[in-house]
This record gives C-alpha cells, sequence and structure tokens, in this order.
C-alpha cells in the first residue's frame, strides 16, 4: 500500500472510503452523550482501530464508564461490564463448569461462560482485584482465549479490554503489574472539563433524557480496519525513530540520556515500540491519510509510554513526573526529517 489510496485494492479503498466518511458520524453520534474530553476519544478510536486495549485512568465521576459504553455503541459490539472488588474470582469473569441433568438422567458437566465472552468488556476499577483475578483477564487480551477446566474457548473478535482505574485513591487497591500493564495499548488519562464543559455536562444530565446513539460500524467492519491498518506504509525512518524513543526510555544503557538514568527505574520494552507504529499507522487513517507521520508517532508518545515508565525515588523528590520525563524524550530523540 502505498502514500496514496490510488495504490490500493479496490476492497482496501473501500474500507479507506468507509473510515473516513464514518469520522463524522463517530463525532456527531458521541456528542450526543459525550462533551470534551477530545483526546480520550481520539486515543480510544485508535485503539480500537488498532486492535489494542486500554487502560483508562482517571478520578471517579468523570463518565469514564460512559464513554467505554457508548462507544461499545457506535461499534455495534457487545457489550459487557465487570466491576472489580476484592472478593473477585477468576471463575466470576470467565466462567465455571456446572453439574447438570439431561432428558435421560445422566449428569454431566457444562461451562457456563462468563461475562469476559463479549467484545468490548469494560473492567471496571481493575486494580481494586487481588492479582489473581487480574491474571484472568492477561490470556484472554493477548491470545484471544480462555482457558477452563482444562478446555480453550475462542473469544469472538474483535475483542477489547477497556479497564479503567483511580489513580488517587491507593488504601485497598492492588496495582498491576508490569506484565499486565504491558498488554494496554494506551493508558488513556481522562481528566477534569473546562468551566464551560462542565456546564454543559451538568446542563444536559439534569435534563430529560437525550437521543440514543446508533451504530455507525459493524463488528465486521472494525476487522476490515484492523487489516487495513497493518496495511498502512510507515518509512524505515519513522519505525527507527519509534524504536529510538522507546529505547532511550530505559535507564543504564549506551546511549540512554542522563536525565533517565537519574530519574528512571525501568523504561518501556520492545511492545511501546511496536504499538507506536500501529497507533501511528491507525491515527493516520483517521486523519484521512494513507501514510504515517512523524507527528503520528510523537501525539501517541504518552499514552503509549506513560505506563511503562517506572520513576525512581529522585524523581518523587524532585517532583518530576513521568509526563515531564516522556516530554523531555520527544525533545531530546532525534526525529527524522524529510
Amino acid at each position: 500500500m502505498s502514500a496514496t489510496s490510488t495504490a490500493l485494492d479496490d476492497h482496501e479503498r473501500r474500507v479507506l472510503d468507509l473510515v473516513r466518511s464514518s469520522r463524522r458520524r463517530i463525532r456527531e453520534e458521541l456528542a450526543k452523550r459525550i462533551i470534551g474530553q477530545e483526546h480520550a476519544v481520539e486515543q480510544l478510536l485508535i485503539a480500537l482501530y488498532a486492535g489494542g486495549h486500554c487502560l483508562i485512568t482517571g478520578a471517579p465521576g468523570l463518565a469514564k464508564t460512559l464513554l467505554v459504553k457508548s462507544i461499545a455503541q457506535l461499534f455495534q459490539l457487545k457489550f459487557q461490564r465487570i466491576q472489580f472488588t476484592p472478593d473477585l474470582m477468576p471463575a466470576d469473569i470467565t466462567g465455571t463448569e456446572i453439574l447438570q441433568e439431561d432428558e435421560s438422567g445422566r449428569r454431566h458437566l457444562t461451562f457456563v461462560r462468563g461475562p469476559i465472552f463479549c467484545q468490548v468488556l469494560l473492567a471496571d476499577e481493575i486494580n481494586r482485584t487481588p492479582p489473581k483475578t487480574q491474571a484472568a483477564l492477561l490470556e484472554a487480551m493477548q491470545e484471544l482465549q480462555v482457558t477452563a477446566a482444562g478446555q480453550r474457548y475462542r473469544l469472538e473478535p474483535p475483542f477489547f479490554v477497556l479497564a479503567t482505574q483511580n489513580p488517587i485513591e491507593m488504601e485497598g487497591t492492588y496495582p498491576l503489574p508490569e506484565a499486565q500493564l504491558d498488554r494496554f495499548m494506551f493508558n488513556v488519562v481522562v481528566d477534569y472539563l473546562p468551566l464551560d464543559d462542565e456546564v454543559a455536562v451538568v446542563q444536559r444530565t439534569t435534563a430529560r433524557g437525550g437521543e440514543d446513539i446508533q451504530p455507525v460500524l459493524s463488528g465486521d467492519d472494525v476487522l476490515a480496519i484492523h487489516d487495513l491498518v497493518r496495511s498502512v506504509p510507515v518509512a524505515e525512518d519513522l519505525v527507527r525513530y519509534a524504536v529510538q524513543l522507546a529505547a532511550a526510555s530505559r535507564p543504564r544503557q549506551p546511549h540512554t540520556p542522563a536525565f533517565i538514568n537519574e530519574h528512571v527505574s525501568w523504561g518501556a520494552g520492545l511492545r511501546a515500540a511496536q504499538f507506536l507504529i500501529l497507533g501511528a499507522k491507525a491515527r493516520a487513517l483517521l486523519e484521512g491519510r494513507a501514510h504515517v507521520t512523524v507527528d503520528d508517532i510523537r501525539q501517541l508518545a504518552a499514552p503509549v509510554l506513560r505506563h511503562r515508565i517506572l520513576t525512581n525515588y529522585r524523581a518523587e523528590a524532585a517532583g518530576v513526573t513521568v509526563e515531564q520525563i516522556i516530554g523531555r524524550l520527544i525533545e531530546t530523540v532525534k526525529a527524522p526529517t524529510g
């Protein structure tokens, strides 16, 4: 696939036209429920187009659940919500076997599928449940399957896990292990709205019910977009730039910047560079382009890297945040020109 849509085959051209034509409709439909949060909406759409999972971080009451439900309705996908609690067990997510009796009186075990058998799974407050239950999602996120009682059950594609967590309330929570954090393509931050947007939210939510969101794309459309995203061309120097951004975040490496060695205890792995390129391809399509630019990669550096860079005690003492470190990385790592 070249930089222009004229080089596409007929099927790819139809899918590209679908992405372009649906962009305006998606915004119109989301505006029925969601006010503001443009960056969060864009990042969630990019992840869905690229086939990645998202961790959504924000304080309570910022409409994280409503945002996920609205996006699921946009894509006409089966939606399930799991409220994570300290007593939630893995079988509560994946399903369990129960003893049933057939017409002949014989008893046999039947697997009853859990809520994970859907297409958009909202894992609400994922850090409120112990690691054993958190890990029940890991196989599904990576392998698109569930193993129960020695049997493997495939999940219906497309399958997305959109997990929320509260960043300000740490008592009684179980921080996600790094191995599971790395499976999330983006860490999307949902922040407080500007004053005018908050006024609009209060006016809308205290009035009579609004319009329902109408589906824009089907599950088959999403799968076709996944294939198209992987066909978007990326120049080798842009791939090298994405790899260098991820590599520069790792302390104690030959070419690591001094501020990384001083303030970072652990940096991003190879999956970060993969998600930077996949996300950049999806962002290009959303922008109506069939080629990737440096700006696509830079715009996605924060959501890709913020949950993959672990700061040390020196950074905490100096008040240096992950966001500031990512900003300095973008300034430090030389981008390709031309």
